[in-house]
Parts: C-alpha cells; structure tokens; sequence
C-alpha cells in the first residue's frame, strides 16, 4: 500500500487542537485523517514542545548555542592568530635590523 501525502502543518495543528481540547480521541483523530495512532501522538509531543513551527519541520525560533566543538575550534583560531602577528612582528624586526646592517653608518669609515 502506497504511503499517503504528508499533511501540512496547518492541518496537523489542528488535529492536535481537537485532541488536547478533546474533542476528539487519538484514535478519533487518526482514523479521520487515515494516520497511525502513534502519528498523531508525535504530532501532539512535537506541538507541545515547539508549536506549529516544529510540526512544519522548521527548527527553534532560536539560534542555537555554540556547541562545544565550535567553541573549541574558535579558541583555535584566536591562538593562531595571535601566534601569527607575533611572528610577523618577529620578522619585520629582523628584517629592521638585516637592513641596517647592510647599509654602513656614517660614522665609520
């Protein structure tokens, strides 16, 4: 049996409305939409843990936070960049002072 097209999300909430409010039943609610019981429990849980946003698919309305490998990695690139300009600073001075050796002072002869 082929699988039935996925129902919009504006649908699928409120599905879940007539359960929380109920006035229907899961098993109400899942015949007359032709889905499995368990379906429109998901849709319920994803509801209530992120609204019609999550039955849509989209992600959380915020950012999410740095995980522990970004911050790992962005504590990296500040110490190369720092190791970095020390040794450009390291080479300009020598380059200073490989130029002033080259080119004799006026005061020796």
């Amino acid at each position: 049996m082929p699988r039935r097209p996925a129902l919009p999300p504006q649908e699928k909430t409120k599905i879940v409305l007539a359960v929380l409010s109920r006035e229907c039943s899961i098993a109400e609610a899942a015949r007359r939409c032709g889905v499995t019981d368990q379906s429109v429990l998901n849709w319920r849980r994803q509801f209530v843990e992120g609204g019609t946003a999550k039955l849509a698919g989209e992600t959380a309305a915020m950012p999410p936070q740095p995980q522990e490998r970004e911050l790992q990695l962005a504590g990296e690139v500040r110490k190369l960049k720092m190791a970095l300009g020390e040794a450009y600073a390291e080479l300009m001075t020598w380059r200073k002072v490989g130029d002033a050796r080259r080119f004799p002072s006026g005061t020796s002869s």
